[in-house]
C-alpha cells in the first residue's frame, strides 16, 4: 500500500471515529449534562480530519507542480 492509499485509508476511518463520537455526544445530552471527555471527545478526530483532508487536498496541485502524472498514477 502507498502512501496516498494510507492516507485515504486513515481518513475514513477517522471519519467513522468522529461520526460515533459526534451519535455519542448526542446521545450523552440526551441523557442529562455530559461529562467534559464526552463533550471534547469529537476534536481529536476532527483535527485529525483536517490534516488528512488538506493533505488529499494539496496532493493534485502538489503533483502538478513537481511534473507528476497525478495522484493515480
Amino acid at each position: 500500500m502507498n502512501w496516498n492509499n494510507c492516507i485515504r485509508q486513515i481518513h475514513r476511518w477517522l471519519s467513522i471515529a468522529f461520526t460515533a463520537t459526534v451519535i455519542a455526544n448526542f446521545v450523552a445530552m440526551g441523557l442529562g449534562e455530559p461529562p467534559a471527555l464526552v463533550v471534547y471527545s469529537p476534536l481529536l478526530p476532527l483535527f485529525l480530519l483536517l490534516f488528512t483532508g488538506l493533505y488529499m487536498f494539496v496532493l493534485p496541485y502538489a503533483t502538478k507542480l513537481r511534473g507528476g502524472r497525478g495522484a493515480a498514477g
